[in-house]
């Protein structure tokens, strides 16, 4: 971490406000590049009179929404349709169909939501942009809720570094164990579904064992 602050503090004093944009934009793509280091430096600089607020503010949310948009094409180029194409083969072990086909349900009902308040959640902030495209949210819908989200987001912690000062790493201290825990969740989940995946598969191929006849030794 100590090596990623330090090329976020470079970046940033290379290009100022238009720094910051570029590195929500990777944050956003490469959720592992924090951004509750790259805001309150944001803050931090532009309490010093090296930037403008509304500038760090803007180029961020600009950023986030770029970045959301890379993603966004992701899923939609995916598609519903070849992911659950894929989801009936064997081999792939994250989900069935008929999960898929229940995640789908609860997007169309739920969407909105879940790309209002991810846009606000590390990690998942950045993901959430996927299943939005898979799931065909119309894309002026989904880049307004994501620039709501993201500026709201960006205002807390821009704020939060230009209230703080020279004391705005501690932002990091609060938000970095906050960060692991929905990792740690999301790789538990992940391990999960892999697994249920595989019991599920080994209890079809006992069952049809079951139903074969077994037939007796020919008779001479």
């Amino acid at each position: 971490m100590g090596c990623v602050t330090q090329w976020v503090f470079d970046i940033v004093d290379r290009l100022g406000a238009a720094g910051i944009g570029l590195l929500i934009f990777l944050e956003n793509v490469v959720p592992p590049i924090p951004s509750e280091v790259i805001l309150p430096l944001g803050g931090f600089r532009a309490s010093t009179g090296a930037m403008d607020p509304i500038g760090v503010w803007a180029a961020a949310t600009m950023g986030a929404v770029a970045g959301a948009l890379v993603l966004y094409a992701l899923g939609s180029w995916l598609g519903f349709e070849r992911l659950h194409a894929l989801a009936g083969n064997r081999w792939f072990v994250l989900s069935s169909q008929k999960d898929l086909e229940k995640g789908l349900d609860l997007f169309e009902r739920y969407g909105n939501w879940f790309v209002l308040g991810g846009r606000c959640i590390p990690i998942v902030r950045s993901l959430i942009s996927i299943p939005a495209g898979i799931a065909g949210m119309s894309l002026l819908r989904f880049t307004a809720l994501s620039t709501l989200g993201s500026g709201v987001w960006n205002a807390i912690f821009v704020s939060l570094g230009y209230a703080l000062g020279e004391r705005w790493e501690t932002v990091e201290g609060y938000i970095s164990p906050l960060s692991r825990g929905v990792a740690v969740l999301g790789v538990l989940v992940l391990a999960w579904l892999v697994w249920r995946k595989i019991r599920q598969r080994r209890a079809r191929g006992g069952v049809q064992e079951k139903d074969v006849p077994r037939t007796g030794p020919p008779r001479s």
